[in-house]
């Protein structure tokens, strides 16, 4: 037999509980306001555009506008104390219409003493190079050596505490004696400026390499030639890179006052030149231009001791 149960249309149903309702409202009503934010930010992210913006503005902040407060400053009290010599100094809108006459024809040549700009910079950074080439290839030798054995450093540091003092321009008279010329004169003066910083510092690299380098270099019964080049070099590059810096900074700082005293072309002449025919706004010139060059020169030693130094040293 089948069975089944029937409820009677007439029989009343039960009604929900309470509890049952309010859950009911609750699953049913809309999501609440808190939530719709959240889901609002979610589904809406910061633009990149908006965080690029910012990005820009910061960097702006703190690497374009220190620069130019400085520089407006510079060109302020440039113009300040143009006024109040009564323009015996050219202020800063006469040396730019003077320097647009320079520039417009830095190469031009109308005999040895008469030369553009451009030609004078060439010949002092040619001067340069040789001296400063010259130092390097004697100073940093030496400087090795002399780090290395304790006998050569006790017997040089005298010596070098001694010549390094001297001023370079004491040298050049010594250089025109020897050489006869005015040209390897001014090579002899970079060259002996030069070479204190490089002999210097790559001592003090040397004797700050570990002693734990050098007896596992006694351990593996290394050669002089192989701890040279496996253990000191790598070790006492930026030491070595830091001189060269340093010896480039004064060679360019001495060719200029060199050039003063020895004539011929070069920036040094150039600038004493223009003080004899009292053009006074072609010597500023001439110091921006000594000025961006050393910065010039300073700023690709940066990049080259960045790019051969270790990363812990760089930071």
């Amino acid at each position: 037999m089948v069975s089944a149960v029937f409820h009677s249309p007439l029989e009343p149903t039960p009604a929900p509980s309470q509890d049952a309702m309010k859950n009911a409202a609750i699953s049913a009503q809309p999501a609440s306001a808190a939530s719709q934010k959240h889901l609002k930010t979610a589904a809406a992210p910061t633009p990149r555009a908006a965080r690029d913006w910012a990005a820009l503005s910061r960097s702006f902040w703190q690497n374009v506008l220190p620069p130019l407060c400085g520089l407006g400053l510079l060109v302020g009290l440039w113009a300040l104390v143009s006024a109040s010599t009564k323009q015996s100094i050219p202020g800063p809108y006469e040396t730019w219409l003077q320097a647009l006459e320079v520039f417009s024809n830095p190469f031009y040549s109308n005999g040895p003493n008469d030369q553009g700009v451009g030609w004078n910079v060439l010949a002092s950074l040619q001067r340069v190079a040789i001296g400063f080439g010259l130092a390097a290839v004697v100073g940093i030798p030496a400087g090795f050596v002399i780090g290395r054995f304790a006998f050569l450093s006790r017997m040089f540091n005298p010596l070098i505490s001694l010549l390094r003092p001297v001023s370079p321009l004491a040298w050049l008279p010594i250089g025109l004696l020897v050489f006869k010329g005015a040209n390897p004169a001014a090579i002899w003066t970079i060259f002996i400026c030069s070479i204190w910083p490089m002999i210097i510092n790559t001592a003090v690299g040397v004797q700050r390499v570990p002693q734990d380098y050098m007896n596992v270099a006694r351990v593996l019964n290394l050669s002089e030639w192989k701890i040279a080049t496996k253990i000191l070099f790598p070790a006492v590059l930026p030491y070595m890179l830091t001189g060269v810096r340093l010896a480039v900074g004064t060679a360019w700082l001495v060719i200029v006052a060199a050039e003063m005293l020895t004539g011929g072309v070069g920036i040094g002449f150039w600038v004493w030149d223009e003080w004899n025919n009292l053009n006074v706004k072609n010597i500023i010139i001439a110091i921006f231009v000594i000025g961006i060059v050393g910065l010039v020169l300073e700023f690709a030693l940066i990049k080259l001791a960045t790019a051969f130094t270790f990363e812990e040293v760089k930071s």
